[in-house]
């Protein structure tokens, strides 16, 4: 039986020929990653093994979360990691002005790739499965470890194959592929398994697109997402990673516990309403106006450049509706610029729209954006909990950028073809 991407990146990493699902395995890490809430644990808990780090040069440290400093705590928690990163002589830490969003700017600057391992203290470090490597999310005691040996062991999951077929219309993205496949199989559907995808319909994807659809991996459950390397990834990758990297390919006798199809062609803009990402509806299937009090534009999941092109493009020579707040978010210092260059910024402020320096903080209700009860948002963020964006009583409807910049000129949920 041969194996699938997982298992193959698995299998290398533990030095061994093969392995199969549920198999306990030790692994070397090429990269581990942790943020300014996950670190400081992480740190106790390697400064209690009393070694150095395993290697300077593979550790990433990106304070983004409550960043810049909104409180005394926060401001506390930075410090730890700031003087940790400086003692150590961390390579890829990552401060204010330098800093992005962690899971847009380890791909942005070639810090992961085909045929990685990565393990972060965050449980979207999935993303980089776009890009053929296998990263997975894990607790900050097991960063802790890593940081010290640079290892970690792992169960390894069984896949999900998932099969996508047709291209996608110019007002789908990454997004509606991702909400439609967990509206599929529901948050638990990939429990402890891998999602694999493959299919002609992968070269229709930009690698936007695949790192939208990786992060949100775990969302429907799974350890990991990862996507087939091809010419769009060879692209992506070859003008960013600067040493030799390993892709792999599933073998064709690969074993899957499921397979799903999708096909793209098919797909119309989707929204994930309260209080699961699996709640997902079609937008035109909703029925009465839905009216919304604010928009969030960015996150890991869209905080890319094709995200802001896409939100721009909608936005432009329109005005934000009024009793609609809208926050737009570049994932890193270099979509902020480019951004910039290209009018998008332009575009976004002269509709009314607040720009921000990239940060995580509106996603999980750290700061900005915080909405009180009663409120609703539409948001291009990775999850819809109940309180996940402030009170209990206020709603998040999960969205890509088409959807979300579209109803912030209406003020409800809606769709770039209602837009005049």
């Amino acid at each position: 039986m041969g194996m699938n991407m997982s298992e193959k990146i698995l299998a290398k990493h533990a030095g061994i020929s093969s392995v199969h699902a549920g198999q306990l395995v030790t692994c070397r890490l090429d990269m581990v990653l942790a943020n300014d809430i996950t670190a400081p644990p992480a740190i106790k808990i390697f400064e209690g093994i009393g070694r150095p780090v395993f290697d300077h040069a593979k550790i990433a440290l990106v304070p983004d979360h409550f960043q810049p400093s909104k409180d005394i705590k926060s401001a506390e928690l930075a410090k730890i990691v700031r003087d940790f990163a400086h003692e150590h002589g961390i390579v890829h830490y990552y401060e204010q002005g330098r800093v992005g969003i962690e899971h847009v700017i380890l791909p942005e600057k070639g810090i992961v790739a085909p045929g990685m391992l990565t393990i972060g203290a965050d449980s979207h470090t999935c993303t980089y499965g776009a890009v053929n490597g296998f990263s997975t999310g894990v607790g900050s005691t097991d960063l802790g470890a890593a940081m010290a040996t640079g290892e970690a062991w792992f169960k390894v999951p069984e896949a999900i194959k998932v099969t996508l077929t047709g291209r996608k219309a110019k007002d789908i993205s990454g997004k509606d592929v991702i909400l439609t496949l967990i509206g599929r199989i529901g948050v638990d559907g990939a429990l402890y398994k891998s999602l694999e995808f493959a299919g002609e319909g992968v070269a229709a994807l930009t690698m936007t697109d695949r790192l939208t659809i990786s992060n949100m991996a775990i969302e429907a459950g799974a350890k990991a997402g990862i996507f087939p390397f091809d010419a769009i990834t060879k692209a992506y990758v070859d003008g960013r990673m600067t040493k030799a990297y390993e892709p792999v390919e599933a073998d064709a006798d690969a074993s899957y516990v499921q397979e799903v199809r999708i096909d793209l062609s098919a797909l119309k803009p989707v929204v994930a309403f309260p209080h699961l990402p699996s709640n997902t509806k079609r937008v035109a299937d909703i029925g009465a106006p839905i009216a919304i009090d604010q928009v969030i534009i960015g996150s890991c999941t869209n905080g890319r450049l094709e995200d802001m092109e896409i939100a721009a493009n909608i936005l432009k020579g329109h005005k934000v509706a009024d009793r609609v707040r809208c926050i737009v978010i570049p994932g890193s210092p270099a979509v902020y610029k480019e951004s910039m260059k290209r009018g998008y910024v332009d575009a976004f402020i002269d509709a009314g729209c607040a720009v921000s320096t990239p940060t995580c903080g509106p996603c999980l209700g750290g700061y900005m954006g915080i909405m009180t009860a009663g409120e609703k948002c539409v948001s291009t963020t990775n999850r819809n909990f109940r309180g996940r964006m402030g009170h209990v009583d206020s709603e998040v409807y999960l969205a890509g950028p088409h959807v979300a910049a579209a109803s912030a000129i209406l003020g409800r949920i809606a769709t770039p073809e209602e837009v005049k």
